[in-house]
């Protein structure tokens, strides 16, 4: 193949912030009338790269190619001169403005010297008809579907651009009867020689609709192939970096006995976010949750714990039933969860390592009755040592602390609650090993000590070994519940990969 065969290109492209390498020597080819996905988990760098390939950055090393010459992208405005457009997840056009206006924002025509706005709507009721859309161009854009809006953007990506289109999670907050519109818009970009760039977590949208994909993991290219040569328990292994054999693979450890039902969750879920689930949660257990990212996990996670209600479903806990409305209720019910991101959602930075670990316990007792200093150290200090916090001070603030020992301030934080039942939403993910194995010991200790854990973790290796049940969750949906001798890392990322009929392992209650 040609230089020129390819209309967008990176050639050992890196890019680097400080001491972490998010980009080492990576190479991507873009062929015009083609969908390409980039696929790869949390920090494998799709987003670095995509933001080079759209002039948002700048490479550290090698260099970017369209139609086969070498281009320097200083901005995003920039590349589209050279034919790059991208849409993102989140719409960027202004709700508040007429459809016609966000088509030709930036570019409308003119009349002397005025805005023509007959012609511009009589552009873009042109323009609206090649994407199958029948909708007035002089209506506010906000009134319409999130996937009118995202169409939208593409046709006003496309007209600015017209080479390179890419879609960052395009499908995100779509139906399924969204999706499909959406993908008879790319299917027609394609056979018109536009390049397009797929990123999305939804893998069955992959085999769908691309003709090669590109995996990154850990900032490095793991393979560029032909989805008709891949299968797509071969695509996970990829991106999970796992060389797991399917065949003779054991339990690593034995199922604990667990007959007290704690929680039950019956066709519970949330529209645009978790299909309805029904789950089981017993004390003295740990129920692991493995899957892509994206598939579904902290989702899921975050409709028990009230920050993203239900809208679908019951919950009931030791047979009562339970609203679940909001985080409140949820602590106010024993609950405790620990985000995924500790920085953002996670610790209070500006606030001190005692001032962290004693706020849940703190809300959940009212202000009226207010830890005083005294009270708050004891609870700080017994938790901090009962945890192993490395801190100078409990009164230094919890943002100078290392990853893994924030992380351990977070799990502190509910464990002064005395939660009944506690979600861990990746707890070891981007933590020293020392911290790691603490964690670990921690989350074992809890189980035989009678609670109930839900963890979520990218680590299938870790999920084995401490889960005494394994759901598996896909494109937003349960899609299995292993337990016994299915808990090995064969059979989940088996589960993960699986195409067609739910696989589900009904657990005993």
């Amino acid at each position: 193949m040609g230089e020129s065969a390819f209309r967008m290109e990176a050639r050992g492209v890196s890019k680097v912030f400080g001491a972490h390498r998010a980009l080492d020597h990576v190479d991507f080819g873009l062929l015009p009338g083609e969908v390409h996905a980039l696929l790869g988990e949390n920090g494998a760098g799709k987003s670095t790269l995509i933001k080079i390939l759209t002039g948002a950055y700048q490479p550290d090393g090698g260099e970017i190619l369209v139609d086969g010459a070498p281009v320097v992208l200083n901005s995003p405005l920039h590349a589209q001169t050279f034919g790059i457009g991208t849409v993102y997840q989140e719409v960027n056009l202004l709700p508040n403005r007429s459809v016609a206006e966000n088509l030709f924002l930036g570019h409308q025509p003119t009349r002397f010297g005025l805005v023509d706005r007959r012609r511009m709507e009589r552009e873009s009721r042109g323009l609206l008809a090649r994407y199958g859309l029948d909708i007035d161009p002089g209506s506010e854009l906000g009134l319409h579907s999130v996937a009118v809006q995202q169409i939208v953007a593409i046709a006003r990506a496309v007209q600015l651009s017209g080479k390179v289109l890419i879609l960052d999670e395009p499908t995100a907050s779509l139906d399924r009867d969204e999706v499909r519109r959406l993908f008879e818009v790319i299917a027609n970009l394609k056979r018109e020689g536009l390049a397009i760039v797929f990123i999305t977590h939804f893998l069955d949208q992959v085999f769908a609709l691309a003709d090669r994909v590109t995996i990154l993991r850990n900032g490095k290219l793991v393979d560029t192939c032909r989805l008709d040569a891949l299968t797509r328990t071969e695509l996970v292994r990829k991106m999970l970096g796992k060389d797991i054999s399917f065949s003779g693979s054991t339990s690593l450890k034995t199922e604990r006995p667990t007959t007290e039902v704690l929680l039950n969750f019956e066709n519970f879920g949330r529209r645009r976010s978790v299909r309805p689930f029904n789950l089981t949660v017993h004390k003295g257990e740990v129920i692991g949750v493995a899957g892509l990212l994206g598939s579904g996990r902290t989702e899921m996670a975050r409709i028990m714990f009230g920050i993203d209600p239900a809208d679908e479903g019951r919950a009931t806990m030791k047979g009562a039933p339970v609203g679940l409305r909001s985080a409140t209720e949820a602590i106010a019910l024993g609950f405790g969860f620990c985000p995924e991101d500790r920085k953002a959602d996670g610790i209070l930075g500006e606030l001190s390592v005692r001032e962290n670990i004693v706020i849940a316990l703190q809300g959940k007792l009212g202000w009226f009755r207010a830890l005083n200093r005294d009270e708050q150290l004891d609870l700080a200090g017994q938790f901090g040592e009962a945890m192993d916090i490395r801190a100078a001070s409990l009164d230094m603030p919890v943002k100078l602390l290392s990853g893994g020992n924030q992380q351990k301030v977070i799990l502190a934080r509910w464990l002064a609650t005395d939660p009944a039942f506690l979600i861990l939403d990746e707890p070891t993910r981007g933590i020293d090993v020392g911290a790691h194995a603490e964690i670990v010991r921690t989350i074992n200790r809890l189980r035989d000590d009678g609670m109930a854990l839900l963890v979520i973790s990218s680590e299938i290796d870790e999920v084995v070994a401490y889960s005494s049940r394994v759901v598996v969750m896909r494109d937003r949906e349960m899609v299995a519940e292993l337990r016994g001798e299915d808990i090995n890392p064969g059979v989940i990322v088996q589960a993960i990969a699986t195409h067609g009929e739910t696989a589900h392992h009904e657990a005993a209650t």
